[in-house]
């Protein structure tokens, strides 16, 4: 019955956000390895990404070696505005954003960040990510402690002498505030959906950026939310 449900709510989408116009994904970037190396402690770290409609940037890491979660949810705003029809709406701080659980001991937080800027989000759009247009598709990184924020900050900045884009980064470091995960059907989208219009549109030519600019970082099976 939870499958029938979840297929069910996936359907009412197609009308609804993440569901742009039917153009062509864009294309990923050569981004570089990060000069500053992230120096984190053994034990499993969390980190939050936006970039667009979640349900990339959940597709994206949950084919990330060593990426042991991936939960799509809000981040920015207040508990009651965490919810998809009012966060789409507009009227709340909240963005789009996936909350992943990682070992940096196999996947480095600077390697998360440049596949971020690789294959998930374009940094020079304000507001909007691909076909969705809106404050709550913003690209935002949000470090979870110290070192994450050092490492990001110093990783925007050498991306911003790289020249590989024409266009200045926008996307911003936004302090961690508290993560609401969202509606059910929503997580593992991807994996539940793959035929829907948007994924093949814009997501899978991410997943397959990942493969093949990422080959030692990529795993083929789909992480699922084991919630």
């Amino acid at each position: 019955m939870r499958t029938i449900a979840l297929v069910l709510a996936a359907a009412t989408l197609s009308l609804s956000a993440c569901a742009g116009p039917a153009t062509a994904a864009e294309e990923p970037v050569a981004a570089p390895a990060a000069t500053r190396i992230a120096k984190e402690a053994k034990g499993l770290k969390t980190a939050v990404f936006a970039g667009g409609c979640f349900w990339g940037v959940e597709g994206v890491f949950s084919h990330v070696k060593g990426v042991t979660a991936a939960v799509s949810g809000f981040h920015g705003g207040n508990a009651a505005g965490a919810k998809y029809d009012i966060v789409v709406s507009g009227v709340t701080n909240h963005a789009e954003s996936v909350k992943i659980t990682y070992d940096p001991a196999v996947v480095r937080y600077d390697q998360l960040l440049r596949i971020f800027f690789a294959v998930v989000a374009d940094p020079t759009l304000k507001n909007r990510q691909g076909p969705d247009v809106g404050a709550h598709y913003r690209s935002a990184i949000v470090p979870t402690n110290a070192e994450q924020a050092a490492v990001a900050k110093a990783y925007i900045a050498q991306l911003g002498k790289s020249g590989l884009w024409d266009k200045p980064i926008v996307t911003a470091i936004e302090p961690y505030k508290a993560f609401y995960p969202a509606e059910a059907y929503h997580q593992d989208f991807m994996a539940n959906n793959p035929r829907h219009g948007y994924i093949t549109r814009w997501d899978a030519p991410k997943v397959a950026a990942l493969k093949t600019m990422f080959p030692s970082l990529y795993r083929a099976s789909f992480l699922r939310d084991a919630g």
